[in-house]
């Protein structure tokens, strides 16, 4: 049951091996707007978002998985937006929505940014206002804004968003943020930071970051999560 005693629905059956990794809340499904999914190694898929508009009990098939593939992220986007591929190499790429065909639910997807054998995706974002924060697995990251990202064809290898030096380690995660907004910091021993944006640097692509959380030895950052800002008026 939840914190109110009422109780708990289960809104989407899932399989054993099953599980959610995204959330995407929508009002309308406007014909002018599309699903864009990705996926660990690299694919990405566009749909349009009138596609899910008449939802089944048991769900419906949104993006066929090949084996050993797990989704990463979804997104809504419109077509006149860019889109970026974060790997855990440091990388990214940013394209044209409109360089991903647009496909039906049970299609698999085209590639998206070009990966190593070892390498994997590890984040998605739409480009819109505000500017990139990325972080790596020993608690360093940086602010850098997008107009540093040129956008070119989906599928190449993409450019360093941050380095992955010893002393970084790999990426763990990117989000979009605004400089009214805050950050969660996870370590994986469950250790919490919440950071203002606005305390973190602003630096070039091909830069290492700054300390953003301070890890004891054995621990590493494992993700973060954006935390908008919200005016007074909103909160009352």
């Amino acid at each position: 049951r939840g914190s109110r005693g009422k109780p708990i629905v289960n809104l989407l059956p899932l399989e054993a091996d099953e599980r959610i990794n995204a959330v995407v809340p929508t009002r309308d499904f406007p014909e002018d707007r599309y699903v864009i999914f990705a996926t660990r190694d690299g694919t990405v898929k566009r749909t349009s978002l009138e596609a899910f508009s008449r939802p089944r009990a048991n769900g419906i098939i949104a993006i066929d998985i090949r084996e050993a593939d797990e989704l990463v992220g979804v997104s809504i986007v419109a077509e006149d937006e860019d889109v970026m591929l974060f790997s855990d190499s440091g990388k990214a790429i940013r394209f044209a929505a409109t360089d991903v065909r647009a496909m039906g639910r049970g299609a698999a997807g085209v590639r998206g940014i070009k990966l190593k054998k070892e390498q994997r995706l590890i984040a998605m974002i739409v480009v819109r206002d505000g500017a990139l924060l990325v972080a790596t697995e020993n608690g360093f990251g940086k602010r850098t804004e997008f107009a540093d990202f040129s956008t070119q064809g989906r599928g190449g290898q993409g450019v360093i968003a941050i380095q992955t030096s010893e002393r970084n380690g790999p990426c763990v995660g990117a989000v979009r943020v605004g400089p009214e907004d805050e950050v969660m910091l996870i370590s994986h021993n469950g250790t919490l930071v919440r950071t203002p944006v606005a305390d973190i640097s602003t630096l070039g692509r091909n830069t290492q970051g700054v300390t953003l959380i301070n890890l004891d030895d054995g621990d590493q950052l494992t993700s973060l999560a954006r935390i908008e800002s919200v005016d007074e008026d909103e909160d009352e």
